[in-house]
């Protein structure tokens, strides 16, 4: 294949989320990724708005050169939701963690009994740093106002096809932080249980009824190196 740049190919007139605002009001979603030099092995040919209703869509035209040396064209599918946080609230006088569980489609269209998760409080950053948003989220969905707040790490859940990091926390709870019910925002369909487990039994329960991949990483942190290590 030729090392030369590719012609790009371009989209029709009056796209939306490409020359004319899309419902959230963006334009110019094709141009993501055109301007990557990070890696001299890879270069951008074509990017291609598939979708924008509310998270954006995106078929990709890459050159990628392989250790041998040739170049190769790959497309790949990528889904951008946006970067999130996630946190596992705990309490150590108690050995508890404080989780949600919420009905998830996609989890039920894919072989889940009934779709409904447990999961730690969880959320896009929307256009907050990842601290505010989660504090935000905490809030939310389980009703409780968080003091001091611990990093944790950052992850890519689903590298293959999905561009979101997510940004892992970890605070104590108590009844102190109790603000009100929580139970997440009517007005986006979010309907929240909250769930006070004990947490040796949180980590029995990975991969029997817990079993959302955020939720795992948080509980095996807290066993391994956070507030319930030995």
């Amino acid at each position: 294949m030729d090392a030369g740049t590719p012609a790009t190919a371009q989209q029709p007139a009056g796209v939306p989320g490409v020359d004319v605002p899309d419902a959230r009001g963006r334009t110019g979603l094709d141009q993501t990724g055109r301007d990557l030099s990070g890696n001299p092995r890879v270069r951008v040919a074509d990017v291609r708005l598939l979708s924008s209703n509310w998270h954006v869509f995106r078929a990709n035209t890459l050159e990628y050169q392989r250790a041998d040396g040739v170049w190769e064209t790959q497309h790949r599918e990528t889904y951008d939701r946006g970067n999130g946080a996630t946190i596992l609230l705990y309490s150590v006088a108690q050995r508890t963690v404080l989780l949600a569980r919420q009905f998830r489609y996609p989890a039920y269209v894919n072989g889940h009994p009934d779709g409904n998760l447990i999961e730690a409080a969880a959320g896009l950053l929307d256009d907050d740093d990842p601290l505010t948003a989660i504090r935000r989220e905490a809030r939310e969905e389980t009703g409780h106002e968080i003091g001091e707040v611990s990093p944790v790490f950052e992850a890519y859940m689903s590298p293959g096809s999905v561009t979101e990091k997510l940004f892992f926390f970890a605070a104590p709870y108590s009844p102190d932080t109790r603000a009100d019910a929580g139970g997440g925002l009517a007005d986006e369909g979010e309907e929240i249980e909250l769930l006070e487990i004990d947490f040796d039994e949180a980590l029995d329960r990975i991969g029997v009824d817990i079993i959302d991949a955020k939720t795992i990483m948080l509980l095996q942190w807290a066993a391994l190196r956070g507030p319930f290590a030995r």
